[in-house]
């Protein structure tokens, strides 16, 4: 390949991964045509990218960017894998693909991350996390639960308060039955009254 050639391959790979700040390496080599299709459309559903590319073209395309550290130590052709909602959830596709066995020898070969590299190792560890749906239920946990204990900690006292109220005016009605009004009183005449007379 001439220099030219090269350098147009370069530009053209600088420009495709514009932008790309996470990715993860992997290896394709050994699959077949059919297989490699498969593959790039289970991919493509999930909104994932997989490019193969040579590693010192990679380099020279990615120098001076955050995805430059992803092929520190990389040596073949791999194939280099982007975007989907996160690289959490890029780590948990290709683990999930690994795992699988349907696309042997597919295997996570490395990565980077915030600008860090990620051996094949630590892209397995990364597959463990939370992805940024999880993060987020954890943190919304996390802030509503404060405000839950304090809501449920001043309504347990009026709650109680009521309780006993209740209770208190249940029992006053068993204890102090009904007498009967004044106006249910039957008026006495005093012609209904007899008085003993003494001889």
């Amino acid at each position: 390949m001439s220099k030219y050639v090269k350098d147009l391959v370069t530009k053209d790979l600088a420009r495709r991964l514009d932008g790309v700040e996470d990715a993860l390496l992997v290896n394709v080599v050994g699959l077949d045509a059919n297989k490699t299709v498969q593959l790039r459309k289970r991919l493509r559903d999930k909104q994932m990218s997989l490019m193969v590319i040579k590693n010192n073209l990679a380099r020279r395309a990615c120098e001076g960017t955050p995805l430059a550290a992803a092929f520190e130590g990389a040596a073949g052709t791999l194939a280099l894998l982007w975007g989907g909602e996160d690289v959490i959830s890029l780590a948990k596709e290709v683990v999930e693909i690994q795992k699988g066995g349907q696309f042997d020898p597919f295997e996570p070969r490395g990565g980077v991350m915030d600008g860090e590299h990620l051996s094949a190792e630590m892209v397995k560890d990364v597959s463990k996390w939370p992805n940024r749906q999880g993060q987020l239920s954890i943190l919304l946990g996390q802030i509503l639960s404060p405000g839950a204990n304090l809501s449920s900690q001043l309504l347990a006292p009026g709650g109680a308060l009521a309780s006993q109220i209740e209770k208190k005016a249940e029992g006053a009605g068993d204890e102090n039955p009904e007498t009967p009004a004044a106006s249910d009183e039957v008026p006495v005449s005093p012609a209904d009254t007899t008085v003993d007379e003494q001889p």
